[in-house]
């Protein structure tokens, strides 16, 4: 089995896979499995400057597969273990290269990604040079920005990335993906700049909803009917023949004691060899790479579901800890424009009255605001959030201007006909999509008679704005 490495941003040494390359090989005959040193093959691609972006490396990666041994006509089948920002690489790559239309070509059988960041990271919106003095994550490497940009959470590129994924039927063209990701943190390891650093939900690094890759899109409209007259608020409609979009099932582990880095809890750095698969991470490692048919990956996903289910039961009762689930908003109008992070307001809905209030206490543990897109990303507390009074679930938006010659109307989702849990899931993210109406007052645009009287209309008011 030919089997490649890669490796997380800017990282700069190929010491930083530790003792896994080694730990696989040495356990892998009692899994009927042949790994030889010499057809492992680890990972180093430059990230660590400005200019480069993920498009980059990825052109980068299918040469470099490309100038492997024997690989020059054509790129023979080979597995893949990934770790970080390296989930992303090598998705990115083959949506690039194969994308679900071309997917029987790829000569990819398996891809292991270890706390992949496939839904961005909480601590990249930190910025180039705060998270480059986190030496739990980057060893105080100069961050490159442009992938740094892909990274921070409701950025545009996670998002077509995994809309695309949408389409993927891995299992029918010999495909598994699989993600295994703590949300254990080392405390002495991290250096407490920010608490993103001892997130619960996350390995420190990654929260696990970030980097599961079963997600959902969910895509509202707003319409012509009436929730409200004062203030004037119409209704966000969805397809009710496809309310929500999922992505194919992919296997998820959850562990309690790897965290994203480092010596002692690192998912990946602190492996040791002589251990092999007494190790939990190696020994499923392993067992991923033995699955060769659909019947043998069902299996493998309802094992790890059972595991990340223990596990996080037992999380829940030693640290009170509940299970997490990440909202991605986009907000933009029926002509295409997009809004920036002052001109929209979002505000959760419960009970039959859709009202804030009424929304359960201490749900949303976190707001972030992405800067170059101004998509909004909730990560909240999924067990509470079910709870909600009468399992009524809204979303109301306020855009800006409110009045003029062109404005918005408020606009509401209100979740009749759709289970809480279909929007939201523990461990998962969901994209919601809204499309709010421009509307354009009619003194915009006025005729004058030809044989009226000539004179400016530099005065003109709108006639209405936002109704009241």
């Amino acid at each position: 089995m030919r089997l490649i490495f890669v490796h997380g941003w800017s990282v700069t040494n190929t010491d930083t896979y530790g003792q896994l390359p080694e730990a696989l090989q040495a356990a892998s005959a009692d899994y009927d499995l042949s790994l030889d040193l010499h057809h492992i093959y680890l990972g180093k691609y430059v990230s660590f400057h400005d200019e480069v972006t993920l498009d980059d490396i990825a052109r980068g990666l299918h040469q470099a597969l490309h100038d492997l041994p024997g690989n020059a006509d054509q790129i023979q089948p080979f597995s893949c273990i990934t770790h970080s920002t390296g989930g992303p690489v090598v998705r990115y790559w083959l949506n690039r290269f194969y994308g679900p239309e071309k997917l029987s070509a790829t000569p990819l059988c398996h891809l292991v990604m270890l706390a992949p960041a496939n839904h961005g990271s909480s601590l990249a919106i930190l910025g180039k040079q705060r998270v480059g003095r986190i030496d739990a994550w980057f060893k105080g490497v100069e961050p490159g920005q442009r992938v740094l940009d892909w990274l921070c959470l409701g950025s545009e590129g996670q998002r077509r990335l995994n809309e695309s994924g949408l389409h993927y039927d891995y299992v029918a063209q010999n495909v598994y993906p699989f993600v295994l990701t703590g949300q254990g943190i080392d405390r002495k390891f991290y250096d407490f700049i920010n608490n993103y650093l001892t997130e619960p939900g996350s390995d420190g690094v990654v929260r696990v909803a970030g980097a599961n890759m079963n997600y959902r899109f969910f895509s509202v409209c707003q319409s012509d009917e009436v929730l409200r007259k004062s203030p004037y608020t119409t209704r966000l409609v969805y397809d009710k023949k496809h309310p929500v979009r999922t992505s194919p099932a992919v296997p998820l582990e959850v562990y309690n004691q790897y965290s994203h880095s480092g010596k002692d809890m690192g998912i990946m750095r602190s492996i040791k060899q002589d251990q092999g698969a007494a190790q939990s991470v190696v020994a499923d490692i392993l067992k991923c790479l033995q699955t060769e048919s659909a019947e043998a990956y069902q299996q493998r996903a309802d094992e790890l579901n059972a595991l990340t289910e223990t596990m996080q039961n037992e999380a829940c009762q030693q640290r009170n800890c509940d299970r997490y689930a990440m909202l991605v908003f986009r907000i933009q109008d029926d002509q295409g424009n997009t809004f920036s992070k002052d001109d929209y307001d979002i505000l959760l809905l419960g009970g039959k009255n859709y009202q804030p209030n009424t929304m359960p206490k201490s749900f949303l543990r976190d707001r972030q605001m992405n800067g170059k897109t101004s998509n909004l990303v909730f990560y909240i507390d999924v067990d509470q959030f079910h709870q909600i009074k009468d399992g009524q679930f809204g979303i109301r938006v306020i855009a800006r201007p409110q009045k003029g010659f062109s404005y918005y109307q408020w606009a509401e989702f209100r979740s009749d006909g759709v289970s809480l849990t279909d929007i939201v899931a523990p461990n998962q993210t969901t994209y919601v999509d809204i499309t709010l109406k421009r509307c354009v007052d009619k003194n915009v645009f006025r005729f004058a008679r030809g044989d009226e009287k000539r004179g400016s209309f530099k005065g003109v008011k709108a006639n209405r704005g936002l109704k009241k």
